[in-house]
């Protein structure tokens, strides 16, 4: 799934099931995230995403420290944010303080104002661990956009038919410092993401988060339910063709006028 790991685990009894990232993971995320963003990855996303908004404002739900929102900003976008990590969001607010974040749970925080674009990225949907929950986040976002606006979330899709029979796991990343690979409880749509990561000194350090998966039929429910229509689905963020070979989408709701 190719979200960083969490220092502190909540477990379902707080405000929200998601994980919560803590101080020391929010010091080291843009350091242990680096390839997340690498020109090729990240300059697409912000150029779709700023043509969405056009003149408008934009609202990024799990802003983080400001990955896509901070260039957005560059690009003369009225951003603001939605944050459950306090941690995270003060790195933000020491790199941009022009940034408005409201913490809390983006399935129910709220911000003044509406909005032309709400996005969600890099799998932040299944940082929230019930159906209940996801199902919120779509209609919390569909309540800050203005009648016509749109809701992007940029989602991988389950890797489970790449599993032989009797494997428990799926790489999803296999490089030179991480390894990841992801576990799947087929009958609750949970998963967790396992991190290795080798440092300089030849230690290596393990970090694991929790998820929830969705197909994009299911998330196009969660949009009805919502209120809002699709209006584009594709592989990526340069609009390739969504096949049955693809392993994420990028897709958007409208809200109707």
């Amino acid at each position: 799934m190719q979200l960083p790991a969490p220092a502190e685990v909540r477990d379902g009894s707080d405000v929200t099931s998601s994980d919560l990232w803590d101080a020391e993971t929010a010091e080291q995320y843009d350091e242990t995230s680096a390839f997340m963003f690498a020109p090729e990855v990240l300059d697409p996303a912000v150029e779709r995403l700023a043509a969405l908004a056009g003149s408008g404002r934009a609202l990024e739900l799990a802003i983080g420290t400001g990955r896509v929102a901070i260039p957005l900003v560059d690009r003369g976008v009225a951003v603001s944010g939605m944050e459950l990590s306090p941690w995270m969001a003060e790195q933000l607010a020491r790199k941009r303080p022009d940034v408005p974040v409201a913490v809390g749970d983006m399935a129910s925080a709220t911000v003044p104002g509406e909005f032309a674009l709400v996005y969600l990225v890099w799998n932040g949907l299944g940082n929230l661990r019930t159906q209940d929950e996801q199902v919120a986040c779509f209609r919390n976002a569909a309540r800050h956009l203005t009648p016509g606006g749109r809701f992007l979330v940029e989602l991988w899709v389950p890797g489970i038919r790449r599993f032989p029979p009797g494997q428990a796991a799926v790489p999803f990343h296999v490089g030179e410092h991480h390894v990841g690979f992801d576990t799947y409880d087929m009958a609750t749509q949970q998963g967790t993401s396992h991190h290795y990561r080798r440092c300089d000194d030849g230690t290596a350090t393990y970090g694991a988060s929790n998820f929830r998966y969705a197909w994009p039929a299911e998330c196009d429910l969660m949009a009805q339910l919502a209120g809002l229509e699709l209006e584009s689905r594709a592989s990526d963020w340069r609009g390739s063709p969504f096949t049955n070979d693809s392993e994420s989408h990028v897709s958007v709701w409208r809200k109707p006028t």
